[in-house]
């Protein structure tokens, strides 16, 4: 999986198509990500003695071919490639300019 933890994403498709967060969790076995401010849900908690009934609204995952790496620099969304540098380590690079993302 291309997108890690705390990288910016955009949102290609779904009802929060367009939408840019902050990739908040990644679960690789199932190739789903969870991005802050998309796919909203609501939860219901039941009251127990020490808390009170109330609604949460959390962040649901989404799969990872829904989203495509945002720079915030250059404000646009491109793909991930990979380059093997000379020393033989692996980074990561965007398909449009070339450009090391880490």
């Amino acid at each position: 999986m291309k997108i890690r933890k705390g990288d910016t994403v955009k949102v290609i498709a779904g009802k929060d198509r367009g939408k840019t967060g902050k990739v908040l969790k990644t679960y690789p076995k199932d190739n789903k990500v969870v991005v802050e401010g998309v796919n909203i849900q609501t939860k219901h908690a039941k009251a127990t003695r020490n808390t009170a009934a109330e609604i949460k609204h959390i962040e649901g995952p989404i799969d990872a071919s829904n989203v495509m790496y945002y720079d915030t620099k250059a404000k646009q969304a491109s793909r991930v490639g990979y380059k093997v540098k000379e020393d033989g380590t692996k980074s990561r690079v965007f398909t449009k300019t070339g450009k090391t993302i880490d």
